[in-house]
């Protein structure tokens, strides 16, 4: 922190130089050129900041929990940082850290739960989502309900029977938090889980309070909208596949749309994250899930996670998880590079699991943030089976239509793909634009 304060002070005295230099230039010897307002030169000043998330801003959530019974919707994302590993998101010599490198650093963050169990705050419950309180079950498993070993705190898994909070398990509940680290793709299950967790509230007029992080992919829009028939918990809404607003600006959406049952309104307070524009670099520290161990995997993964509804390996079972796609009915004359998935961390059952799966290695590729077709369209070309390719609905599921399995077996390209969601996708930008908080 004190390099960063540092570093600040320096481009603040260099951009107050240059605007100096650019005045008398103008002054002395006549000639027009751009100058630095003093208000532009703090906005420089103030962009170079770390990124706050709302977790961190306890000044701002204490008062609202002290003297009430609180539950907690939490996974292994739900932490406070500290001060020294807020000014890693920024600084260059660490955006290629992995996860993996920065989980080891324990000490550079405290659990939210255990955090305000030792500022007093009376923790009734824990909810966990998806892949748990502690983030280790596979995709799609199961999650039962259980206890805490380090706190004692009762869990109720929210994907397991019960996607949505009881009326008895909200029984005494005064408020209930929510704080976890979503990725901006629509069959990422967290925002569904939002979307409960808000209607449960309502009916039982339980005030929420959501701490914002960022969103790793929320620079763009992009994808086919979903179809309301085709609404399933890997997708509630008329959304594009990637969604481009952090948990705050999505949950002011389903309030605003009017998205929960019977129209209801959950009460909710947002604390907003400092130093945060849908343009940021984000480098989250903690995997989000199993099966997303580093910066590269989540940036693929809108692009990567359309074969989780095909019968092709996405890299689970390996290290390198969304960072490659596979398969044995893939053209191994074509593709020079193969991989065996076996049973490991986040994927007990991985597809072809003991096959030699023949792809692409895409670890070392520069990904762009941005969503594309051309994975799952140069696999399909180039699938020595195409009748094996699709899982038919789970691939509408995921796509949120069944038009893009039709449009990719038709052969159209990307272009023209991407052309016939183009209506669609300007009206939800237009509709999501009155709940952004961030520019």
């Amino acid at each position: 922190m004190r390099f960063k304060v540092f570093k600040n002070t320096v481009l603040l005295f260099v951009l107050i130089a240059i605007s100096c230099a650019n005045r008398m230039k103008t002054e002395d010897g006549g000639r027009k050129v751009d100058e630095l307002s003093s208000n532009e030169i703090l906005k420089q000043v103030q962009d170079d900041k770390a990124i706050v998330v709302g977790a961190n801003q306890t000044g701002q959530y204490l008062p609202l929990l002290e003297g009430k019974r609180v539950g907690i919707v939490a996974n292994q994302t739900s932490v406070i940082f500290k001060e020294s590993l807020d000014s890693i998101f920024i600084e260059e010599p660490f955006k290629e850290i992995h996860f993996s490198h920065l989980e080891k650093g324990m000490n550079d963050y405290t659990h939210l739960v255990d955090s305000l169990l030792a500022l007093n705050i009376d923790i009734k419950k824990v909810f966990s989502p998806e892949h748990g309180f502690r983030g280790t079950a596979d995709a799609g498993e199961l999650v039962k309900d259980g206890k805490d070993t380090k706190t004692d705190l009762s869990i109720h898994s929210l994907h397991g029977k019960h996607k949505k909070p009881t009326k008895a398990q909200l029984e005494n509940l005064d408020i209930m938090v929510f704080d976890i680290q979503d990725v901006g793709v629509r069959f990422y299950t967290y925002i569904s889980t939002l979307h409960y967790v808000m209607e449960a509230c309502a009916e039982q007029n339980i005030p929420l309070l959501i701490l914002d992080r960022p969103n790793p992919n929320g620079n763009y829009v992009d994808g086919p909208v979903l179809e309301k028939k085709h609404s399933s918990f890997l997708g509630m809404h008329p959304i594009p596949l990637v969604h481009g607003m952090t948990i705050g600006e999505y949950a002011k959406m389903i309030n605003g749309e009017a998205w929960l049952k019977n129209e209801l309104t959950c009460n909710i307070t947002i604390v907003e994250m400092q130093n945060y524009n849908h343009d940021s670099t984000y480098s989250l520290p903690i995997r989000p899930s199993p099966n997303l161990p580093n910066d590269q995997s989540i940036t693929l993964y809108p692009s990567l996670g359309l074969f989780e509804g095909t019968n092709i390996n996405a890299g689970r079972g390996t290290e390198f998880q969304f960072q490659r796609y596979g398969a044995p009915f893939l053209d191994k004359n074509y593709y020079q590079f193969n991989y065996t998935p076996e049973a490991n961390f986040g994927a007990k059952y991985p597809k072809h699991k003991g096959e030699i799966c023949y792809g692409v290695n895409l670890s070392d590729i520069k990904a762009e943030r941005r969503f594309t077709l051309k994975y799952i369209m140069d696999a399909y070309t180039n699938a020595t089976d195409k009748s094996k390719f699709f899982n038919t609905s789970n691939f509408t599921i995921h796509a949120g239509t069944a038009k893009l399995q039709k449009q990719i077996e038709d052969g159209l390209t990307e272009t023209e793909i991407k052309a016939s969601w183009k209506d669609d996708i300007d009206n939800y930008t237009k509709m999501r634009e009155a709940y952004l908080i961030y520019e």
